[in-house]
């Protein structure tokens, strides 16, 4: 994989701490990285000339020596159907990725991604078609959450990472985009609003636990048994269910927060009367919460989701045999609702090959 190549420090992806320690090596006042700082990650700047607080001739030493690494908006759809939009953004080196906003009354949502494609392999998602072509830096991720704020004149308080990519995949990157975007000094977002979503990375959901982060963890569970799960997600051939479903209790049990179970419901796949009852057995001595997410047709892929009436079944025995279960709300499905859709229908109409020039939508 070909890392993108940079002659100046991307100063976005400094923490407090990194940019104060840039700023003294420069030969300046350390007040000076706190003005820097209010800049970038609270009144979301994009370029130095604006911070008109910094001495001239310091403002053209930071354009020389370091870029805020931007992304550009390329397309936004506004659902006409419920308050959403989605969001189609450029990289610098030509990628792309989405996120969406999502309004409730408790107040804006976005859901945003961690990587440029995916190498996890859902069957049924748009996203793993293509690959993964590379990590997001912080900056990239925390990008998102501004310009979409910025976009929407609305304050950002809830963030999904459940967008394009795992999180758990960019490990390093990830951690330190909920830590700056929860920090005092920036948009400070509480910890306990952001959620991130793995399909079950063993080793780093153990390291995630001992972060003493308080994010909410979201599993992508989607099959009941080991080799159902492994056939909708080739990454579960890696990871036992066993095993993955210990390191969600060590999470709960480590953070004291509540696993959410994700289970997108594929007609005839995973919607069966075995799958209620091995989804019980998982599930009900578990404190946890298990959303059903009804699969969004991609047309690479022969999934479909089961109709209204069979999903509100399959919901309603769940809760019979003591499950806390919820049909996630579909939102946005008027604007590429599958994730990736969007993405891969752009480079389709500039006759770009995925990747090479550049959540399902996260209804939460």
């Amino acid at each position: 994989m070909k890392g993108r190549i940079m002659d100046k420090k991307d100063i976005g992806s400094f923490n407090y701490e990194e940019l104060k320690e840039e700023i003294v090596k420069m030969g300046e006042k350390p007040f000076r990285s706190r003005q820097i700082y209010e800049w970038l990650h609270v009144k979301l700047a994009d370029d130095f000339g604006g911070m008109t607080n910094l001495p001239k001739q310091f403002r053209e030493r930071l354009k020389e020596e370091y870029e805020i690494a931007g992304i550009k908006m390329i397309e936004r759809q506004i659902s006409k159907e419920d308050p959403t939009e989605k969001f189609l953004f450029g990289l610098t080196d030509g990628n792309m990725i989405e996120s969406v906003l999502m309004r409730y009354t408790y107040g804006n949502s976005v859901c945003i991604s961690s990587q440029a494609g995916c190498r996890m392999g859902c069957r049924f998602c748009a996203s793993a078609i293509g690959g993964l072509k590379r990590n997001l830096t912080v900056s990239e991720m925390l990008g998102q959450v501004y310009s979409i704020q910025k976009l929407a004149g609305e304050r950002i308080s809830n963030i999904v990472v459940m967008g394009t990519g795992e999180p758990l995949d960019n490990y390093d990157n990830f951690v330190k985009f909920v830590r700056m975007v929860s920090d005092e000094h920036g948009l400070n977002i509480s910890q306990r609003n952001i959620t991130a979503s793995t399909c079950g990375i063993v080793p780093n959901m153990r390291r995630l636990a001992e972060e003493g982060l308080q994010i909410t963890l979201a599993l992508s569970l989607h099959g009941a048994n080991q080799e159902k799960r492994a056939r909708l997600m080739p990454v579960a051939r890696q990871y036992e269910l066993t095993d993955v479903l210990a390191e969600c209790d060590h999470y709960f049990q480590t953070t004291g927060r509540r696993i959410t179970f994700e289970y997108s419901l594929v007609e005839g796949v995973n919607d069966q009367p075995d799958d209620i009852r091995e989804l019980t057995d998982i599930l009900k001595k578990r404190n946890c919460h298990l959303n059903l997410i009804p699969v969004n047709p991609v047309k690479e892929r022969e999934y479909r989701k089961p109709d209204r009436e069979s999903a509100l079944a399959f919901k309603n025995k769940l809760e019979k045999n003591g499950i806390n279960v919820t049909i996630r709300r579909e939102r946005g499905s008027d604007i590429d609702g599958a994730c990736g859709q969007l993405r891969r229908r752009y480079a389709g109409e500039t006759g770009c090959k995925q990747g090479e020039t550049d959540e399902d939508i996260c209804n939460d």
